[in-house]
């Protein structure tokens, strides 16, 4: 396997001319020895990749058909790249349509979603290893592979069972996100209208107990402003938003504004910013061209937004690389991550700051959520 900054340089390459007939007048900074060397010293976790779900959409959930120790330039994600990225562990989606919450078969594709990942730990056991806890995720690390976790995007996997739930755990699921698009009787979705009167109804209030138990990270990503209040006074754990960024800088549905933001770090949990142009592109901007991609330089704002608002300690990455149609010019796949530390550096942050935000604070989060657990369990 090729050392992981030479491939980052074999990637990159080719770059430059893809950005230049995309935007002329924008360009990519150079990666110095400096930041490949922060960057791949510090734990890169990305909270949110769809590469599940392109593999049923392109490769017939099949890695025969789709071989990511290949290059596969129809993805964002493969091998190769993950290595040139500095990627030491990954949340990946096991999303499912929130339309499979009303024909009856969300757990059936979120096991067969499942079904992928395990099969892909099973087939590259050298880039890739199922991680159930903090501890677990650094001696993967330490052994040079990719820790993986996976996380529920959307609460209606569960079909409103708590024993699903927990099979669900049982089965790698560290994280689920309480709603996606529409809203469930027992959670509200940002992107749809309420059915509960604050955000959560009994039962899922009944769902945040029982994942905080179990250690399983509540994410805030897609429900209501509502929903994320109403979670962080019920969680005893802290919550993560797996890929949002911030409403300040883009007035979207899908990110956070500051009063929540106020109220995550005072709950001690971690915003990680999507990089989809939709949700980074400033609300001025969209207003002007509503197909613009933005720059890598946009993604870092949002991020300084956080830091400013929040704190360093509740900022992270979520990529949410294949699962959206337009990226930034600059993180075109998870081979461009050592740019968003290029740019951290530029911008003043140091070393220790730039580790927190690429992975330290959720790593921090991981480790609270099952001392939580530890703590209700022994109750």
């Amino acid at each position: 396997m090729l050392n992981s900054r030479l491939t980052l340089c074999l990637v990159l390459l080719s770059v430059p001319e893809i950005v230049a007939a995309q935007s002329p007048a924008r360009q990519v900074p150079d990666v110095s020895q400096q930041a490949l060397d922060i960057h791949h010293s510090g734990m890169l976790f990305d909270g949110h990749n769809d590469l599940p779900w392109q593999m049923k959409q392109k490769g017939q959930s099949s890695f025969e058909f789709l071989d990511i120790s290949k290059p596969q330039p129809t993805l964002h994600t493969d091998i190769a790249r993950l290595r040139a990225g500095g990627v030491k562990a990954q949340f990946w989606s096991v999303y499912v349509s929130a339309d499979t919450d009303t024909t009856g078969d969300a757990l059936l594709q979120t096991m067969e979603q499942i079904d992928v990942v395990h099969r892909m730990i099973r087939r590259y056991p050298e880039t890739f290893e199922l991680a159930d806890t903090a501890g677990d995720i650094e001696r993967i690390v330490a052994a040079g592979r990719v820790a993986s976790m996976l996380g529920i995007e959307g609460g209606y996997s569960i079909q409103e069972s708590l024993p699903i739930l927990r099979r669900l755990y049982g089965l790698g699921c560290r994280y689920m996100t309480l709603t996606h698009s529409k809203s469930l009787s027992w959670a509200d979705s940002a992107t749809d209208e309420p059915r509960t009167k604050n955000g959560l109804s009994p039962f899922g209030e009944e769902v945040v107990a029982e994942m905080n138990r179990l250690g399983m990270l509540i994410d805030l990503s897609h429900v209501s402003v509502a929903t994320m209040k109403r979670s962080l006074e019920v969680s005893k754990a802290p919550v993560i938003f797996s890929h949002s960024s911030a409403r300040s800088i883009n007035d979207h549905a899908r990110n956070v504004n500051d009063e929540v933001l106020r109220l995550t770090a005072a709950n001690g949990g971690v915003v990680m910013v999507n990089f989809y142009s939709g949700f980074v592109t400033p609300t001025e901007q969209l207003k002007k061209d509503s197909k613009d991609l933005g720059t890598l330089s946009d993604v870092v704002d949002h991020i300084e937004h956080i830091i400013r608002v929040a704190g360093i300690d509740h900022v992270g990455i979520g990529s949410d690389f294949d699962g959206v149609p337009r990226l930034p010019v600059g993180l075109e796949d998870v081979s461009t991550y050592p740019r968003i530390t290029q740019e951290l550096l530029s911008r003043g942050h140091n070393r220790e700051a730039i580790h927190k935000l690429l992975g330290g604070n959720v790593m921090r989060v991981l480790r609270e959520a099952e001392e939580v657990a530890a703590s209700l369990k022994a109750s």
